[in-house]
């Protein structure tokens, strides 16, 4: 179990993080919706492998069988392998290539505040939070909970699915039955 959670933790990790690195410095820090969405979907592509890692055990080294414990713990593992490649790999990029990536977000999400038109008190409500925002992701520990908690329930959502479908138990007369 130890070999699969590894492999398809560290795999998983390797694209997601390839997925950050690379969108990051190819389109920027525009915080619209389709980037949003975009990311989530570079997520549960990459986060795919915790299926793909809990089905292989169960089939190659487990005799088809696989109790949904034990398969949400091994999905629970991949996701935390991946998640923490995700966060220590946005980190460095943060810290190292793109320190302006805050001024630019909250840039971004100020002009996407005004071309919406809200009024005098909203708009300075939306600058106040855009502020407080860049306040709080100024500290390393919250750089990397905010990280954590962007791609973690993903990673748990898939590691659930991925167990509710793939557990098995042995039948009382050998056969594998779902």
């Amino acid at each position: 179990m130890k070999k699969n959670v590894l492999v398809y933790g560290l795999i998983s990790g390797a694209l997601i993080s390839a997925f950050i690195v690379i969108s990051m410095n190819v389109w920027g820090c525009e915080g619209n919706a389709s980037s949003m969405y975009i990311g989530y979907a570079a997520q549960l592509l990459a986060l795919s492998l915790v299926f793909v890692g809990i089905k292989n055990y169960r089939d190659n080294y487990n005799g088809g069988v696989i109790s949904f414990g034990k398969a949400f713990t091994m999905g629970l593992y991949i996701s935390l392998i991946a998640s923490t490649m995700y966060v220590v790999v946005w980190t460095i990029d943060y810290y190292y290539f793109m320190p302006d990536f805050m001024d630019k977000f909250a840039a971004s999400m100020l002009k996407q505040a005004q071309s919406s038109h809200l009024s005098p008190a909203q708009l300075a409500s939306k600058t106040a939070e855009i502020a407080e925002m860049k306040k709080i992701y100024a500290s390393p520990i919250m750089v990397f909970l905010f990280t954590y908690v962007e791609i973690l329930p993903t990673g748990l959502i898939v590691s659930l699915i991925s167990a509710l479908i793939l557990k098995k138990k042995a039948g009382g007369d050998g056969v594998v039955v779902a």
